[in-house]
């Protein structure tokens, strides 16, 4: 009897992920309302335009990282290097447009390239050589940090002859919406992910992967091809994310990226999606990385020290985690 990736009907039977997970999506989009009252309440200043555009602002880099990762995770991997390649992306970008002089354009869609070549190579390791993937993301994490710093020489790549390069994160295409680009493209990008993952072959065999890899290469899938297929689409939001980044500092800063990675996992998993894969959705991913964003931003808010806050987020990835262990305890 072959295994149900290759049924005609496999698009209705992989919604059943998205289903389950819908008590997660609603539980963590009501502790988001929560955050919001509480810090609204503790600080007047919390609800100021200014404040709200700052959380989405910030929101983006993460969110896009997390969305990406949500592909990962969902195969039942992890992905340690996102924090480190987005800042390659970064310095890579500033590589193209300011010291070879590519065009503003060309030199964005060359740095997001090259998110995507290291999401290749990250996914041919986990795929043909078989190399754990926990590992090879670590390991790609270290070579990001090592290559960015050496390819920068160690200083800030600036973007001073690329006037409207900043204009990419903080420039706004709707005229008279005081919106910056940055938040448009994660909320453009978390749609084209929810596109990806719920109406193509992509997000099924990701699915399927997550939930019985070993059912679906007996079932004559080519289960390696599609995982370097799945690790380059999250590099592809990586150097999205890099690239966003380098345009909000008007820099590559090669020092930047490290911890990244475990804001973005943590998004990923509040939104629902299972460590243990087969599970998640983009929606959930959102709202998870809007809960970071919006935790970070209130504590700062009150004056709680960073270190505090770097501890606060810690616990709320335990809860997480745990829900996701009660979740899965009740389901078998």
């Amino acid at each position: 009897m072959k295994p149900e990736v290759n049924n005609p009907e496999i698009g209705e039977k992989r919604k059943s992920p998205f289903k389950s997970g819908a008590l997660q999506q609603i539980l963590a989009f009501a502790s988001l309302i929560v955050l919001l009252l509480f810090f609204s309440i503790a600080s007047p200043n919390f609800f100021e335009w200014s404040n709200l555009m700052n959380i989405l602002l910030s929101t983006s880099v993460i969110g896009i990282l997390a969305l990406g990762t949500t592909f990962v995770i969902i195969t039942g991997g992890i992905d340690l290097s996102v924090g480190t390649a987005m800042t390659l992306t970064s310095v890579m970008t500033g590589v193209f447009i300011t010291f070879w002089g590519v065009p503003t354009l060309l030199g964005v869609f060359l740095g997001i390239l090259s998110g995507g070549v290291a999401g290749l190579l990250v996914g041919s390791a986990v795929a043909k050589m078989k190399i754990p993937p926990f590992i090879a993301t670590l390991a790609m994490m270290m070579i990001a940090k090592g290559l960015a710093l050496v390819i920068s020489g160690t200083k800030p790549i600036y973007f001073t002859d690329s006037p409207g390069f900043t204009d990419i994160a903080l420039g706004t295409m709707i005229p008279g919406v005081d919106i910056p680009n940055a938040v448009l493209i994660f909320f453009l990008m978390a749609i084209v992910g929810y596109i990806i993952l719920n109406k193509t072959a992509v997000g099924r065999y990701t699915f399927a992967i997550g939930s019985n890899e070993e059912a679906t290469r007996l079932s004559g899938v080519n289960v390696d091809r599609w995982k370097i297929i799945i690790y380059s689409i999250a590099g592809l939001f990586t150097g999205i994310a890099g690239v966003l980044m380098a345009a909000r500092l008007n820099s590559a800063q090669p020092a930047l990226g490290m911890g990244y990675e475990l804001e973005a996992i943590a998004a990923v998993v509040i939104g629902g999606t299972s460590l243990s894969g087969g599970k998640g959705t983009m929606v959930g991913t959102v709202i998870g990385a809007l809960i970071m964003s919006v935790l970070t931003n209130g504590l700062r808010i009150l004056s709680v020290p960073q270190e505090w806050q770097t501890v606060v987020v810690g616990f709320v990835v335990i809860l997480a985690v745990y829900a996701d262990i009660l979740r899965r305890s009740k389901a078998k």
